[in-house]
């Protein structure tokens, strides 16, 4: 049991990583990014580039490895989520959402088969979770899945810390309130949008590193489910909630893990679009969609 618990929430820590990026974008200026799942592939993607060009990792080296390709990968999809903004949902700001969220959809398919041109079939990860595996009160845990959790456990508590703390992050909370009354105040509107897509891209990049070291292999397609859960996990957590959207991830996976184990692996997406028909249909505001008045 506590090993099902264990491989929940590690699944669920990178749901919640690409589920902020969902919240926070959402948050701001009110999009459902359904192009997010696609950054996560690239981020993914990124990280197989990174670790095939050094080579043959040994398993000594593969924890090391394994984190530097993921922040190699930040770097990347933070860069490409500000492009992104950029140049396809800019133009658009002040247009009617559901040009935008067509927009969206047309990214997410311009990213998709852009990586399917340089090869369609899926890659195997250079290097997996499943080395080194240690035995914590009868769970068995790997290294690089110790390594990795700390990490998205840092990362979310990074991004609580920022947007609640800092300059910029009451500049998100004013925006998400009052654009224009931000606009007023002397915020830069466009700087601050352009730092929330690179932060959301760059978790989003984290979480594809880690699912391809987890899975062992990755697709041009795997962002479109990835895509669907985190939206899930943000709708569960309350959509625009940080906090929310970091609970959504983990309660998905351990849902995703239990049921998995109990009914079979076959019934694991049914349970993640029963929960979001569920949601949607009796609390759409989310498990703490109610209880937080600043929404990001």
């Amino acid at each position: 049991m506590t090993q099902l618990v264990w491989d929940g929430l590690f699944v669920g820590s990178f749901y919640a990583l690409v589920a902020l990026g969902y919240s926070m974008v959402y948050g701001i200026i009110k999009l459902l990014n359904f192009a997010h799942g696609d950054i996560y592939m690239l981020g993914a993607f990124a990280g197989f580039v990174v670790l095939s060009g050094v080579g043959g990792v040994s398993a000594a080296f593969s924890v090391v490895a394994l984190v530097g390709a993921l922040v190699a990968a930040m770097a990347v999809t933070g860069g490409l989520g500000v492009l992104v903004e950029r140049v396809a949902y800019r133009p658009l700001r002040g247009s009617p959402r559901l040009a935008v969220l067509i927009t969206a959809v047309g990214v997410s398919f311009t990213l998709e088969y852009g990586v399917a041109a340089t090869g369609a079939n899926p890659r195997v990860f250079p290097v997996r979770v499943e080395s080194q595996a240690l035995q914590v009160l009868g769970v068995r845990i790997t290294v690089a899945q110790l390594a990795l959790m700390a990490i998205a456990v840092g990362l979310m508590v990074a991004l609580d810390r920022y947007v609640n703390r800092t300059s910029t992050g009451r500049a998100m909370r004013a925006i998400a309130l009052d654009p224009k009354g931000a606009l007023l105040m002397g915020v830069n509107v466009n700087a601050v949008i352009s730092r929330t897509f690179f932060i959301g891209s760059a978790l989003a990049g984290a979480a594809g590193v880690m699912a391809g070291a987890y899975y062992g292999k990755i697709e041009f397609l795997m962002g479109f489910l990835i895509g669907l859960k985190a939206f899930t996990a943000a709708v569960m957590g309350g959509i625009g909630n940080i906090r929310g959207a970091m609970l959504g991830g983990l309660l998905l996976g351990l849902l995703e893990a239990f049921g998995a184990h109990f009914l079979g692996g076959e019934w694991r997406d049914v349970f993640t679009f029963a929960v979001l028909i569920l949601f949607l249909s009796v609390k759409p505001t989310g498990l703490l969609g109610e209880r937080v008045s600043e929404r990001v």
